[in-house]
Formats: C-alpha cells, sequence, structure tokens
C-alpha cells in the first residue's frame, strides 16, 4: 500500500570522507537518490528532509574568515539559508536526473524553511548541536576560539545551541505542493531557527537538530512513517561494547526503557530515537525507522532496521 514518508537524511550523507567539495557532494547527491527513487516508483509519497551540520560547518569557516566593513560575517541563521538553498539545490537536481532517467515524470521542488523556536529554550544557554569538521583533539578544535564537545568518538567539534523545534512556518505550502504531485524538500538542516516577536518572525543564532524538524513534520502532514537515514543498518544496545546488538522491531515502551539506560550517545543516535519516539507514540499506525540508504526497502519491509511503533 503506498505510504506518506518523510525521510530525514543526514548532512554526513552527502559528504563523505572529508571530500567537501561541490562535485564531491553532487556525486554522493547522486548516489542517494538512486537509493530513493525506487520508493517513489513503488507508488509512495516522499517529503524529503535533510541535515546540515558539514555543510553550515564550512560555510561559517568562510563567513568568519572575513569579517569587514565590507564584507560582514553573517549571522548563524542566514548561514542556515545558504546551506538550504546550497543541499536542496543538490538534491533537486540529482532527483530530476535520476527520475528524467528511469523515466519518471514529477516535479521537484526545494522549500526555504523557517521553524519556530521558544526563545526561553535552555538549549541557547546549553550548546551541544556539532557543525563543521572533526578536529583530532580538544586543543585542536578549541585553538578556533569556539565552544567544542567530543562528537560519538569521531573526535572534536564545534558546537552551537540546537533548540527544539515547534513548528514549520511553511507547513502549509508543503502541503499545497504535496497534494499537487510534488516531491518537496523541506525543512533542511532542521529549517532556519526563528522565533516570534510582536514585529513576526525573527532569526536566531542556532542550528536545528533535523531528526526532530522530520518528526514535527512527519506529525503535522500526519505522514505513515518516519525513515531516519544514518550509517548503519539499525540502532544498537550496548553501543561501543563487546555485548553490543542491533535493536529490530520494537515498542516506544522498549526503546524508552533503553533511552533511559544510556545506549545512545548525544550528538549521535540519541536525537535519532528520540525523535523517532516522539513521532511513533501519538498513533497506533505509524512506524519510525531507523536505518541505512542502502537498507531501506528492506527496512520498509520488516527485514532490518529498528521498527518503533506505539
Amino acid at each position: 500500500m503506498p505510504l506518506t514518508i518523510v525521510i530525514a537524511l543526514g548532512g554526513n550523507a552527502l559528504q563523505q570522507k572529508g571530500e567537501a567539495s561541490a562535485d564531491a557532494q553532487k556525486r554522493v547527491a547522486h548516489l542517494t537518490v538512486t537509493q530513493l527513487v525506487p520508493l517513489l516508483r513503488e507508488g509512495h509519497r516522499l517529503v524529503i528532509v535533510h541535515g546540515n551540520g558539514p555543510q553550515i560547518g564550512n560555510i561559517v569557516l568562510h563567513e568568519e574568515a572575513i569579517n569587514t566593513d565590507e564584507v560582514p560575517t553573517l549571522p548563524l541563521d542566514s548561514s542556515g539559508a545558504m546551506s538550504q538553498g546550497l543541499i536542496g539545490y543538490w538534491l533537486q537536481q540529482a532527483l530530476q536526473n535520476e527520475l528524467r532517467r528511469v523515466g519518471m515524470a514529477m516535479p521537484v521542488a526545494t522549500i526555504v524553511t523557517q521553524t519556530l523556536v521558544d526563545a526561553q529554550d535552555p538549549a541557547f544557554q546549553d550548546p551541544t548541536k556539532p557543525i563543521g569538521p572533526f578536529y583530532a583533539t580538544e586543543a585542536e578544535a578549541k585553538a578556533r576560539g569556539v565552544e567544542v564537545k567530543e562528537d560519538a568518538g569521531r573526535g572534536w567539534r564545534r558546537v552551537v545551541p540546537s533548540p527544539r523545534p515547534q513548528r514549520i512556518i511553511e507547513v502549509e505550502t508543503v502541503k499545497q505542493l504535496m497534494d499537487a504531485g510534488t516531491l518537496v524538500i523541506t525543512a533542511g538542516g532542521g529549517g532556519i531557527p526563528v522565533v516570534e516577536t510582536e514585529a513576526g518572525y525573527s532569526g536566531v543564532e542556532a542550528v536545528i537538530d533535523k531528526d526532530f524538524s522530520a518528526a514535527v513534520l512527519a506529525d503535522t502532514i500526519n505522514a505513515d512513517r518516519l525513515l531516519i537515514l544514518t550509517s548503519v543498518d539499525a540502532a544498537m544496545r550496548d553501543f561501543g561494547t563487546p555485548q553490543q546488538a542491533p535493536i529490530g522491531a520494537t515498542t516506544v515502551v522498549e526503546m524508552q526503557q533503553l533511552l533511559a539506560e544510556g545506549h545512545f550517545k548525544p550528538g549521535s543516535m540519541l536525537p535519532k530515537v528520540q525523535a523517532s519516539i516522539q513521532f511513533a507514540q501519538k498513533d497506533s499506525n505509524r512506524q519510525a525507522i531507523i536505518t541505512s540508504l542502502h537498507a531501506v526497502s528492506d527496512a520498509l519491509n520488516g527485514k532490518t532496521g529498528t521498527i518503533i511503533h506505539e
């Protein structure tokens, strides 16, 4: 049966082994969409959300390299908007080319998306969202004069505030495009974080976790599945120990227990599990799936992946 699926792609899914050139990331975007187009051929309706951690970090480095009256450094929310256009362009073009190759006529559109956050969110006082390149040591990372944290055993990275998303501002536009048969790329990088003021919306210095924004979007459009794609086929219990084991089909209650026991690392699997629970617990017909890109079809068919239901 055709499903409405929100797919959350990690920013690292577009950048492999430190190859950060535009051509390299375009090639990865092409490889990514070749795994997604078969879902469209099966009749499923997709909405794509992507991360931007590596890309926005690089944009910020470019912005901070020059800061003069003539060429001022742009703030983090504006850099987020740049990353949405940049990554959206790569994915949009890759999808158009692959759809053309397989003979499917389907419009594709990227929406520059704002996401409402709470100005009083405690995340503004405790930066946790890693962006940009990995550094081998804490001293090397701190040499840039920014706040840093160790990222799930992979190295040290700059961290910025990551408030929880409350609402996708452009969601009605997304719905209208979906109803018209358009494949929509939206809430890129979690969306540009904005707060509501008396004068209207205003951007803030933060980067929203794309998994949480994907969960909010999936809930709002009443999606059947939230598909969070990462570098492994399934979430692991006892990750990083000799006892580690993949988690298959499971319930919200069981995942909440594993969450409380500390099986998932911040900045890595933890937000994916939290977002999955947030989506799946609201409706017994929903499933949140955590898996890898190459295992998408098998995961949707229940053959692999961490499949979470109410």
